[in-house]
């Protein structure tokens, strides 16, 4: 929230000659710098996610609730809503799902103060007794340097609303390009027949998900092994203390998952999180996810300070009424209704992992923060096809952006602060 204020401070001084801010101007160079932010900062929570994920362990899949019901319902929710609120305010149809699916999704990037810190790594305390049966075993030794596999395992969040909005960015980011993809074939007119729709849902909203999970997931699970037990004492990574490969992860995984068609934000995710999942417990994982950090910021300071320079030079110029109440109705209503119907229909117990007590279920509906992938999509779309609305959208999605970093900036250590003291009070 700081930096955003600077920036709207800074922005009020004479701009340099030559300097354009206006969105419909440099719109290739915002989609370019925010998707490098989002996909730092997707490796990031990748990385930073301790509670693990295996494809044959029930048990795992289901401390992984509120992140499930967040996607399945949760999401879906809220792109119809903002979408129906704006197609009810006059938007054509394309561009009312163009700015449901934009605003749609939990930022990865400015979600800093509701996410997680960062991978816990050394030895943990020994699992319940039975706790994680039907997991597929790991059948290597750990590699030197590292911690006890077993405790290692054990690993696991303590927060689990922070675990729930942290895990929500890590996924959301993908599966909103299904919907920004639905408003192209609607904008370009060739969303005319049935058979349009079943290749929509079938390649757009399945096809690609799978793709982008599976290569990516593959891609992490390679490198960790490589780093953490090759062989070749060059190859092992992790016992030199090269965090770098967090970068070069990044880069490999989003190229093929974009080479093979599929979602390459998903993929840059599902690909730090199966690189996690190699020698959990090792303190390299820490050096990596430090390194992306750093850029992180980076990335998140300029951003941050380049929004509020526009915000005071035009790029709120289109903003009125209809889109104060999306921004406003997004962030006090549909969001946190979503969340709650989400997170409060047949709730698992709070007494489990992965299950959310009243208030925090509260919490982690109303802490949907947005940011940089709202312009990501927008700039993403508008490059694709021409939206008559454009202008009028990017004011809107600004001002939702705005509104989100005031608000959840202000909200968040109170509120987070709160629910920890009441956690360890019990």
């Amino acid at each position: 929230m700081v930096l955003l204020v600077v920036g709207v401070v800074v922005g009020l001084l004479p701009m340099p000659q030559g300097l354009d801010l206006d969105p419909l101007a440099i719109g290739p160079q915002i989609e370019r710098i925010t998707e490098l932010a989002v996909l730092v900062a997707l490796m990031g929570v990748g990385l930073a996610i301790d509670r693990p994920l295996r494809l044959r362990d029930r048990a795992s899949w289901a401390r992984w609730s509120p992140t499930w019901r967040l996607l399945a319902i949760g999401m879906p929710i809220t792109i119809a809503g903002v979408a129906l609120l704006g197609w009810g305010l006059g938007l054509a149809p394309a561009a009312a799902l163009l700015l449901g699916a934009a605003l749609a999704p939990t930022d990865p990037v400015l979600a800093g103060d509701v996410q997680v810190g960062g991978p816990h790594v050394g030895p943990a305390e020994p699992k319940a007794e039975g706790e994680g049966e039907g997991a597929a075993s790991e059948a290597a030794a750990p590699a030197e340097g590292g911690v006890d596999e077993e405790a290692a395992e054990a690993v696991d969040e303590e927060d689990d609303v922070r675990f729930a909005l942290t895990s929500e960015a890590g996924l959301n980011d993908g599966l909103a390009f299904p919907f920004v993809g639905a408003s192209l074939l609607i904008a370009a007119g060739t969303a005319t027949s049935f058979g349009s729709w079943v290749g929509w849902l079938a390649w757009d909203l399945v096809g690609k998900v799978v793709i982008a999970v599976v290569l990516g997931a593959a891609l992490g699970a390679a490198l960790g092994r490589v780093a953490f037990r090759s062989k070749r004492p060059t190859l092992r990574l992790a016992e030199q203390g090269e965090p770098l490969l967090a970068i070069a992860a990044l880069v490999m995984a989003y190229g093929l998952v974009q080479v093979a068609h599929g979602y390459g934000f998903l993929g840059v995710f599902a690909c730090g999180l199966t690189l996690r999942a190699a020698e959990r417990g090792h303190e390299y994982h820490r050096s990596m996810h430090d390194v992306v950090q750093r850029l992180e910021r980076l990335l998140t300071l300029i951003i941050l300070l380049l929004l509020g320079m526009g915000v005071t030079n035009g790029l709120l110029g289109a903003l009125d009424w209809r889109g104060v109440l999306v921004a406003l109705a997004l962030v006090f209503l549909i969001r946190p209704a979503a969340g709650v119907l989400s997170l409060r229909l047949r709730p698992r117990s709070p007494d489990l992992p992965g299950g959310l007590a009243r208030k925090e279920a509260l919490a982690a509906a109303f802490f949907g923060v947005r940011g940089v992938g709202s312009l990501y999509y927008l700039a993403y779309a508008a490059g694709h096809e021409h939206f008559p609305e454009e202008r009028w959208l990017w004011s809107t999605v600004a001002f939702a952006i705005v509104v989100s970093v005031v608000v959840h900036g202000v909200l968040a250590t109170p509120v987070m602060g709160y629910l920890e003291r009441r956690r360890t009070a019990l």
